[in-house]
């Protein structure tokens, strides 16, 4: 692990050096350009020190092994687990891709970020996902800052407190057939996963909220889109939805207990 995790020393060289490079053939710096990506703004952070204390490199390392850690592994699940759901639901599968197709049009036919913005059902069925599978059902522990009595219970000063994100998604008091998944109950309603709406909090709320929401929710857009406009999805030998094994791992994530497995046929436009 430890010699995996190294390997982020060997990311950081190649954008010195390719910064290095760029500046010594008078080129325009990674800085002002539109592609610039996070380890060049890490970088640009280091060299200007805009935050007033210095930058060391391995901050940076540690930084961006964060970003992989917390944020590759809970946009896979969230895609999986998104995935399952549509085949189990081919109806739900043909709408998105109705709505998908529909919208991402152009000679290269790829949807982009400017074309996620009008996929409500898409991001419908997103949020659905993160209510029935949170990809992290238990939240990061928080600790009581003083004695409190809720709903009945004592709450001493210091003790810890976790939150079971995945019993508030299937609260019958909050979700009318919470078991069932039903991405049009988003399509008139408000509620969000950003926060600010308690009956779905996958990313947590308050101010140790999850800071990576927009890339997780940017990422899992974009590939779930792309995956549905370009393929007619399926499962081998014709399988019914109905069978897919919907079991679940144990541990600090949730993933599937068996890897999903589908027949992409692509899509001709």
């Amino acid at each position: 692990m430890a010699t995996r995790m190294d390997n982020f020393l060997g990311v950081l060289e190649e954008h010195t050096n390719f910064q290095k490079k760029v500046g010594s053939d008078g080129h325009v710096s990674p800085e002002n350009e539109d592609q610039k990506d996070f380890v060049d703004v890490l970088l640009r952070i280091q060299k200007k020190n805009v935050i007033g204390f210095p930058v060391e490199r391995v901050s940076i390392k540690a930084v961006i092994q964060d970003v992989f850690a917390a944020g590759t592994d809970t946009v896979y699940i969230a895609l999986e687990w998104a995935m399952t759901e549509l085949l189990r639901h081919p109806t739900v599968m043909k709408k998105v891709q109705i709505e998908v197709r529909g919208i991402s049009t152009g000679n290269e036919r790829e949807v982009t970020e400017d074309n996620l913005d009008k996929m409500h059902y898409l991001k419908a069925v997103i949020k659905e996902t993160f209510r029935l599978h949170p990809p992290v059902p238990l939240l990061v522990p928080r600790e009581s800052t003083q004695s409190v009595k809720l709903q009945g219970y004592d709450i001493a000063a210091g003790a810890q407190v976790i939150v079971n994100a995945w019993a508030i998604g299937r609260d019958p008091k909050s979700w009318d057939e919470p078991e069932e998944f039903h991405p049009e109950r988003f399509l008139t309603t408000s509620i969000d996963v950003k926060g600010h709406d308690f009956q779905l909090i996958p990313f947590g709320a308050g101010r140790r909220i999850c800071p990576g929401i927009p890339f997780a929710l940017t990422i899992i857009e974009l590939v779930l889109a792309n995956l549905v406009q370009k393929f007619d999805l399926a499962l081998p030998n014709e399988a019914s939805g109905h069978d897919l094994d919907m079991s679940e791992s144990i541990g600090v994530s949730i993933h599937r207990k068996f890897p999903l497995t589908a027949v992409a046929t692509p899509y001709i436009f």
